[in-house]
């Protein structure tokens, strides 16, 4: 069955939305049929109309659109929200108490009282929500995360985690670079910069495949270009549960870095080691042994995926994995696959590591927890 999607925001010159439809499309699971695609109805209205939406499903607001498409007898069983970080939290309220089904690009808000008010509403609604953290769809960033649960490498003793990119490393959002200037303004992103933007992703990678959760954090946070409001690079310790440490670097500053997120977990029998760049491959070591490269659909791993081994499987498809996974949980089949789903409480554990490292930064580097 072909799924309804709706969409706020992703209108004419966005970057996200994009990424967003391509990979709803790509398995057949979705269909968008209606949007609130930008704040100016002009804009909304011909970005529609690019779309394909039809005119009396194009709104210029999107509490409206919740509204209406509720009402629909052939509404929208979820919205996907693709604006900027101050604008989450509003959108997902109007569209949970709807009964609209919601899937929310990172981070899930812009402060940590929005996230926990919100938190609260999809618990209280028991409306699906997901957020889409990306990388967890790759085949083998879910293979390492099995892997560790059935103990192939014994107790997780450090976690390490690297994102680094170059495209802040000079004074871009000056130029009026749409993506630079919402992302280094405090009203639009939220009090964290880089640490927000990519660093959410490389804890959320970090939690997602050790399987435990962040206590505390130090942090020390910089914004290297002269005037910029937000943090554009990141050094970050971090304590787990059970007493396992790690480290993260997060960087927007780092020149010849494009997407370089990458993953080395050491545990008490062994290691794990993968980089996006090259996602098809795990490097497996066990204790004492030769170094192993496990790649997707060789028939030494178990995670499924969707084209042949030797055909590189990346980023869109790593979203399309998160889409269809969501099809399955609003379908309400149940499968293994929706639990490895980002839900609103792992947008709140999100929203509380950005605080813990505002705050630690802020006290001059000290351990706070998270």
């Amino acid at each position: 069955m072909t799924l309804k999607l709706g969409m706020v925001g992703g209108g004419q010159g966005a970057f996200i939305g994009g990424v967003h439809r391509m990979a709803a499309r790509l398995d057949g699971r979705w269909e968008l049929v209606a949007g609130a695609l930008s704040s100016d109805p002009a804009r909304a209205a011909a970005s529609a109309a690019d779309l394909g939406i039809a005119p009396d499903r194009s709104y210029s607001d999107f509490a409206q659109m919740a509204l209406a498409e509720a009402a629909r007898p052939d509404g929208i069983a979820a919205v996907a929200i693709v604006t900027p970080n101050h604008l989450h939290a509003k959108v997902a309220t109007a569209f949970l108490r709807a009964g609209i089904a919601v899937i929310c690009d990172k981070p899930m808000t812009a402060t940590l009282p929005e996230a926990e008010e919100l938190a609260a509403l999809a618990a209280e609604t028991s409306v699906p929500f997901v957020l889409t953290q990306t990388y967890t769809g790759y085949p083998m960033v879910r293979e390492a995360r099995r892997m560790i649960a059935e103990g192939a490498i014994g107790a997780v003793r450090h976690v390490q985690v690297e994102y680094l990119q170059d495209w802040l490393a000079g004074p871009v959002e000056q130029s009026g670079q749409k993506q630079a200037v919402w992302r280094t303004d405090p009203g639009l992103s939220g009090e964290g910069g880089c640490i927000a933007d990519i660093g959410t992703h490389a804890v959320n990678l970090a939690t997602f495949v050790s399987g435990l959760g962040v206590q505390a954090v130090l942090a020390d946070l910089t914004a290297f270009e002269p005037g910029r409001r937000l943090d554009d690079n990141a050094a970050v310790l971090l304590r787990f549960d059970g007493g396992a440490k790690g480290m993260i670097w997060a960087s927007q500053i780092t020149s010849g870095t494009k997407n370089a997120l990458r993953f080395r977990i050491a545990g008490e029998r062994g290691g794990l080691a993968w980089d996006q760049e090259d996602p098809d491959l795990l490097e497996f070591t066990p204790l004492g042994d030769t170094t192993r490269l496990l790649r997707r659909g060789d028939g030494l791993t178990q995670t499924p995926s969707r084209i042949p081994s030797g055909h590189p499987e990346g980023y869109l498809e790593a979203f399309a994995t998160l889409y269809a996974d969501a099809a399955d949980l609003i379908e309400g089949k149940g499968l293994a696959s929706t639990r490895a789903l980002a839900t609103a409480e792992d947008g709140l554990a999100g929203m509380r590591f950005i605080r813990a490292c505002v705050r630690s930064n802020e006290a001059g580097g000290t351990w706070t927890a998270a």
